[in-house]
């Protein structure tokens, strides 16, 4: 049976007209009812005859994935296991913002990637998620906050477990999506998409202004992006480079790249100057993120001093350079920490 949240709008559109003999009208009226109206079954669509939501109720279905577990971190930050119609799981984040929430979004079960520093990797890769799991992770988290009275939901990154562009056809359907004023209404400026980096996907969100974009980086040299990111590093880091100077980029915005810090790998102000060299010329920020320790893992976190200290190096060569800061560490909040616990 189909689940209406994987179809786009002239999907649905195209189910509701050809399928089901209904007139193009209705296709507002569901698509508002699926994506602003949290609408879980067809019986609360009450603008729709009681003939017309039970044929709709023997044709296709509403599958929200399922909250397996919900943490509250001392900060805010709230972490959620999600358990999808066919029994895997994934995580999605919600970080609280001086008046609002932005969410970490899943695009794949597990992932491919293979990072030495990110539990999903260790996972491995299981299955891209459909626009419906993607955004359902949304629709679930904007109900929590709507349900305890908290910040609204105003802004999403790409970021949570999977690599967003080797899922790209979903990926494109769910950022074609987000934007729609009947639907979610999230403009492609307050959408985020974290990547390795993949020069002919990336092409095409910026061709079309899908979204902005974070190039998970981490590290200044080939040979060390080699050492930690080794199926990331199948591009060239120059060549990422060289082609994200090209890159299309309105007035006012910047690209950002960001870059874990991992203690005694790719911490030390050799490496801060090699990192300036490299993306000399590029219009960017960087985010420094301080490694967030986690078990089975073989890295530290820096200090706050080498934080700093990198930061300042990059500042002083004129460079935008902040420190995220860490946020639900009491809570496992980084990436995979909560399904590999879940599955111990």
């Amino acid at each position: 049976m189909i689940n209406l949240l994987d179809l786009s709008y002239s999907e649905l559109e195209a189910f509701l007209t050809e399928r089901m003999g209904l007139p193009r009208f209705r296709t507002d009226q569901v698509w508002q009812w699926l994506w602003q109206k949290d609408a879980r079954d067809f019986e609360v669509m009450t603008n729709l005859a009681k003939p017309l939501r039970e044929k709709l109720a023997a044709e296709a279905a509403i599958v929200w994935p399922e909250t397996e577990t919900v943490q509250v971190s001392r900060d805010g930050t709230t972490k959620f296991l999600f358990r999808m119609a066919d029994g895997k799981l994934i995580e999605s984040v919600l970080i609280p913002m001086q008046d609002r929430y932005s969410q970490c979004l899943s695009t794949q079960v597990g992932c491919a990637m293979g990072c030495t520093f990110c539990n999903t990797g260790l996972m491995g890769f299981e299955r891209n998620l459909t626009q419906g799991e993607i955004l359902g992770q949304v629709l679930a988290a904007r109900k929590y906050l709507e349900d305890n009275e908290l910040m609204p939901l105003k802004s999403l990154v790409f970021m949570g477990m999977g690599e967003p562009l080797l899922n790209f056809k979903n990926l494109v359907k769910v950022l074609e999506t987000l934007p729609s004023a009947k639907g979610l209404n999230i403009s492609w400026r307050r959408s985020m998409v974290s990547t390795v980096g993949f020069p002919e996907q990336l092409a095409e969100i910026g061709e079309r202004e899908l979204a902005q974009i974070a190039i998970s980086l981490h590290a200044p040299t080939q040979e060390l992006r080699e050492q930690i990111m080794p199926k990331a590093a199948r591009t060239d880091i120059k060549d990422l480079i060289a082609f994200l100077r090209d890159y299309p980029v309105r007035n006012r915005l910047r690209l950002t790249i960001e870059y874990l810090l991992l203690k005694g790998v790719n911490d030390q102000p050799e490496h801060a100057r090699q990192l300036v060299k490299l993306l000399s010329g590029l219009r960017c920020k960087v985010n420094l993120i301080a490694y967030n320790p986690t078990e089975d893992m073989p890295y530290d976190a820096p200090s706050t001093e080498t934080v700093e200290a990198f930061q300042k190096i990059l500042w002083d060569k004129g460079m935008t350079a902040f420190i995220r800061r860490s946020m639900g560490a009491d809570i496992k909040a980084a990436c995979g920490q909560l399904k590999a616990d879940a599955q111990k």
